[in-house]
């Protein structure tokens, strides 16, 4: 008598799972106890690895969340360094990248994150995803997004937008960490 389908499929899906997790735990068990949060080898800057030199090996540290940003659990902005830190309530950055601004920005200060949509048509057309919205300046809204096929275009010079855009998982990372009512501090 043939087996049933479901119990194939049944099999077939247990030894799948197996292979996954076989796979992935030979990936963590060769890989480097110590990576950043972007998975750059922090240790590495003293050894030399698959034939490179220690000194391509060196990562610069992250840059310090800004100290006139405040302090709690916070979003910060800086508009000349183009960056934003994800701040733990310890104070501690637990993320940071470069975004590129829009058109208009928002005046340096504290704002609270006021609104967020999962994704929509940004004012520049594009469709975006991880929208988090922080503040209104000259009737533009203001917020962080990322655009949905993966680019982070400059804004056109001509259009006022507010979008502030991050590359998906930067912006993956805000929409997870900024929910309503987030700080955000903005600072030159």
């Amino acid at each position: 008598m043939p087996a049933k389908s479901s119990t194939i499929v049944t099999a077939l899906t247990a030894a799948a799972l197996a292979v996954v997790g076989f796979l992935g735990y030979q990936a963590s068990a060769s890989a480097p106890d110590h990576f950043t949060a972007r998975g750059e080898n922090k240790g590495a800057g003293h050894t030399a690895q698959h034939g490179r030199s220690a000194k391509k090996d060196r990562t610069p540290p992250p840059a310090a969340v800004p100290a006139a940003s405040g302090t709690g659990r916070r979003v910060v902005y800086s508009l000349g360094a183009k960056r934003v830190w994800l701040v733990n309530a310890q104070g501690k950055a637990l993320r940071t990248y470069q975004v590129t601004p829009s058109t208009v920005s928002p005046a340096a200060g504290s704002y609270r994150v006021t609104q967020r949509s999962v994704s929509l048509t940004g004012s520049d057309g594009l469709a975006i995803e991880h929208v988090v919205l922080f503040a209104k300046t000259d009737g533009v809204v203001i917020g962080f997004s990322a655009v949905v096929d993966g680019s982070v275009p400059k804004p056109s010079p001509t259009k006022r937008t507010g979008g502030v855009r991050e590359y998906r998982a930067d912006g993956k990372a805000m929409w997870d960490f900024a929910l309503i009512g987030t700080k955000v501090v903005v600072v030159a």
